[in-house]
């Protein structure tokens, strides 16, 4: 995947809400839409789904009439991966606890 793509797909809120609902777990749209609270209406929801589907970010599934979205976690890791080797190559091959960044307030 394109590292200006990937990002353009992150870039908005909405996706990346989206996003954090379909770590580990399938939703359909109206799931999302649910979870969402009213935030967001369905059609939205599907725009969004078919922009991270399109950026290969999300996993898709088809039962009958109606699909099923999981985040893609493997294009994940190889983006945000890519995304380090680019711009923070001194950083790429390191590991950083992320809790231990927020709890020190960084």
């Amino acid at each position: 995947m394109d590292q200006v793509e990937f990002a353009k797909a992150l870039a908005d809120e909405t996706r990346q809400e989206i996003m954090k609902f379909l770590c580990c777990e399938w939703l359909s749209v109206n799931d999302v839409v649910d979870r969402l609270e009213g935030k967001v209406n369905q059609p939205t929801v599907s725009h969004h789904l078919k922009k991270l589907e399109e950026a290969e970010l999300v996993h898709v599934r088809q039962e009958g009439r109606q699909r099923f979205y999981s985040l893609n976690q493997q294009t994940m890791t190889i983006c945000c991966g890519n995304l380090m080797s680019h711009f923070a190559p001194e950083y790429a091959g390191t590991v950083i606890d992320l809790s231990e960044s927020r709890e020190s307030g960084s």
